[in-house]
């Protein structure tokens, strides 16, 4: 069993021990800490939840409604829905928070909490750490009888969400219509399963094959949407009768797309190819994450803006795309965030923003990747015992590499000329993570082992 508490929620498998794996005990004490939270700073005593399909997902759902009813704080429960749907509804709802109930891209025995302020977006590293301070503590009181919170379910918020996709101004949804697209879904039998297809409808897109849209929970492959998980939606392409693929995760907050011919389109594009779109229609500054690939900054200096480098996390990127008024940012993994919509990552914004960009490109979409720059990205891990100092090592490692460019806000990343190395520390375990992209999966693999080389060298000579 695990537990994993962070400052962006608490994330554990079902059943055990309380504070060994995501327990009801666990639930109702997390719950409780941000929900005073909730009371405490926003004086806003309302919350939104919603939920994926997972299968615990009802029984976590009624013990966190419970939870903040007891502490006197109103629940608005749009049930199943998405990570981007609870997002939206929070500020529309006037609420003093959210509470998404999903693991993401994590297997069926995994679910976790999910925290949103009052703008609908995730909280900060402080606020996060003030609320595991409490939840340790067990720093809250709950309402008396007459002052306990009412519970109020809406059904509709993913059509909302739809309406307000299709409202978005780089939306065409004529071009859409007019391309007649043939799509396949693979929405892992979650909530994607309901919001895709109902969205691609609303697009004008009338050829739709669902795979995987019952949203039961039961997700039918390794719910990550990564090329060696996709083998079945990879197979229905190859045939040859689809224009592209559309996947997501549990929680549709990560998009990648296929290729016609069954090959990915490449998860780190997806934000990559939406943010040219919206970069040639609104010029301006975008942002990613230090692992995310460098082919955004090419395309945004193709375009005459400003690309700038997150730390790790999506809180870090919206705080950065605040920062630097970038109007298209995101991460890697297939996540797109546009400020015009909201703060937060959203695979249906992406799909509409996407769709478009490819109605008007004219051609197919493995012609559309083509036209971007080609790079690849190895991931590995070097796994260290309990002992060694991992900091000092990356202190090494950013002294030997002293003459080449250095971003150390979140590891350290060293960029070569065409070329990077993203070396980042696990905050739960001894390991070292190392992300390298080059021209060629070959270089990238080659660089990552260079470093893995170099960090051995600083642990046998300390």
């Amino acid at each position: 069993m695990a537990l994993i508490k962070s400052i962006s929620g608490i994330r554990g498998t079902i059943g055990g021990k309380p504070g060994e794996g995501l327990t009801p005990l666990d639930v109702v004490k997390f719950t409780s800490a941000y929900g005073a939270w909730v009371i405490h700073h926003t004086k806003n005593p309302k919350v939104v939840i919603g939920r994926d399909a997972r299968i615990s997902g009802e029984m976590i759902s009624k013990l966190v409604s419970a939870t903040l009813q007891g502490l006197g704080i109103d629940v608005i429960d749009l049930g199943l829905s998405t990570t981007p749907t609870v997002e939206l509804a929070v500020p529309l709802e006037k609420a003093g928070g959210g509470i998404i109930l999903t693991a993401s891209h994590n297997p069926i025995q995994w679910n976790a909490l999910k925290l949103l302020n009052d703008k609908g977006e995730f909280i900060s590293d402080a606020e996060g750490k003030a609320i595991l301070e409490s939840a340790e503590k067990e720093d809250f009181t709950f309402a008396e009888v007459k002052k306990l919170g009412k519970y109020t379910q809406i059904n509709d918020y993913i059509d909302r969400h739809v309406e307000h996709v299709l409202g978005l101004k780089l939306v065409d949804v004529e071009a859409i219509k007019a391309r007649k697209f043939k799509v396949v879904v693979d929405a892992v039998n979650s909530t994607g399963g309901i919001a895709v297809p109902k969205l691609l409808r609303a697009l004008g897109v009338e050829d739709i094959e669902e795979m995987f849209c019952t949203p039961d929970g039961h997700f039918p492959h390794n719910p990550e949407p990564l090329p060696e998980n996709l083998r079945d939606i990879a197979e229905k392409l190859n045939r040859g009768k689809y224009d592209l693929g559309i996947v997501v995760d549990p929680d549709v907050d990560r998009l990648c797309f296929m290729n016609e011919d069954g090959s990915p389109f490449g998860e780190e594009y997806t934000l990559v190819a939406v943010s040219d779109y919206v970069l040639s229609q609104t010029p301006g500054n975008t942002v990613s994450n230090l692992s995310s690939t460098r082919a955004l900054r090419d395309v945004t200096q193709k375009r005459g803006g400003q690309y700038q480098a997150a730390a790790v996390g999506e809180v870090n990127v919206v705080n950065k795309m605040k920062e630097t008024n970038a109007i298209i940012g995101g991460e890697g993994n297939g996540g797109v965030i546009y400020p015009e919509s909201h703060y937060g990552r959203d695979a249906l914004v992406g799909i509409g923003l996407f769709l478009t960009h490819l109605a008007k490109f004219g051609k197919s979409i493995s012609m559309l990747r083509a036209s971007y720059p080609n790079y690849y990205i190895s991931k590995n891990k070097i796994e260290l015992t309990p002992e060694i100092d991992v900091d000092k090592i990356l202190e090494e490692i950013k002294r030997k590499y002293s003459k080449q460019p250095i971003n150390d806000i979140d590891g350290v990343k060293i960029e070569f000329e065409k070329e990077w190395v993203h070396l980042r520390k696990s905050n739960t375990e001894p390991i070292i993570r190392i992300y390298s992209e080059s021209e060629t999966q070959a270089t990238a693999e080659h660089l990552a082992n260079k470093i893995i080389l170099d960090i051995k060298e600083v642990i046998s000579g300390s």
